[in-house]
């Protein structure tokens, strides 16, 4: 693909995205998540009802009156995307890949930061570290993070959710916002999660597929696992196959779910066939409340 259809699909994608960013999620974004941290602003007279514990000492015993440190919250935000980019994102049965749709939930949420002067910075991520955007502002550097998700090709084929979790602690020493997208079909992530969910604030996003989750009955296929190669014949007529299948895909949302219930880390599932957008906002507001 030359560089005039790259520009013009990361163009497509961007008018979508940043509308829908505009009109539905800026207010909801800057008013869910919040800074953190409080910066020292001024001080001023000692009021009945302030905390003690802010009375500026040194003010206070050059003037011989009361006063106290006046601090403000911190607005500007460090928003991190960690983006499964292993084999098994480029997949979908209705519309578009796990892939396309990751992208576009980060282009949409991307902008929703760049509007309130946010940084943004993305992990792009398979069985190792493929790829890290340090954070920063502006529309040339999110159009960046949409480009290299639509167009980098991985080195490697699998999953480590927890190495790239590990990898934000180690390089994003601020607290960040980060979005964890992935289909999280892998496990052992649990430990790794719970301690970056006490420095960073973690959205899980699991973008899934139908036929991931129900084997359809069609009879006898010959099927490859994205992300080993490993090819094999199953007989989809078989009842107890297709349980085995469900019973699979179950236990990797349950344990996805548990492991970021116990690290206090909010969770949005979103199907392929589903609009992403309806997911999102209900997200912001429950958030909100």
């Amino acid at each position: 693909m030359d560089t005039a259809e790259i520009l013009k699909k990361v163009r497509k994608i961007e008018i979508k995205t940043k509308e829908l960013s505009k009109h539905l999620f800026s207010g909801e974004y800057s008013s869910t998540f919040k800074g953190k941290g409080m910066s020292f602003s001024e001080v001023r007279d000692y009021q009945y009802g302030d905390d003690i514990r802010n009375i500026d000492w040194n003010v206070t015993a050059r003037t011989g009156d009361p006063y106290v440190k006046v601090f403000e919250e911190e607005r500007e935000l460090t928003v991190i995307f960690l983006i499964d980019i292993s084999k098994s994102s480029f997949f979908g049965t209705i519309n578009q890949f796990k892939s396309e749709i990751n992208t576009e939930i980060c282009a949409t949420l991307a902008f929703s930061a760049l509007t309130n002067n946010d940084k943004v910075g993305a992990i792009l991520f398979s069985d190792q570290i493929e790829k890290y955007i340090p954070p920063k502002k502006g529309r040339q550097h999110v159009l960046r993070i949409i480009r290299e998700m639509i167009y980098f090709k991985p080195v490697n084929n699998g999953t480590n959710i927890t190495e790239a979790l590990k990898y934000l602690n180690n390089v994003v020493k601020k607290r960040s916002i980060t979005f964890v997208l992935s289909d999280y079909m892998s496990e052992g992530y649990e430990d790794a999660l719970r301690v970056a969910s006490k420095k960073h604030d973690i959205i899980g996003i699991k973008v899934y597929d139908d036929l991931e989750e129900q084997l359809p009955n069609v009879g006898l296929i010959k099927v490859e696992d994205a992300e080993t190669g490993e090819k094999q014949m199953i007989d989809t007529a078989s009842s107890n196959i297709r349980k085995k299948y469900n019973e699979h895909f179950k236990e990797h949302s349950e344990y996805y779910k548990n492991a970021f219930r116990k690290a206090g880390a909010a969770v949005i599932n979103i199907n392929t066939k589903e609009d992403y957008v309806k997911h999102l906002l209900r997200f912001f507001k429950s958030r909100h409340r």
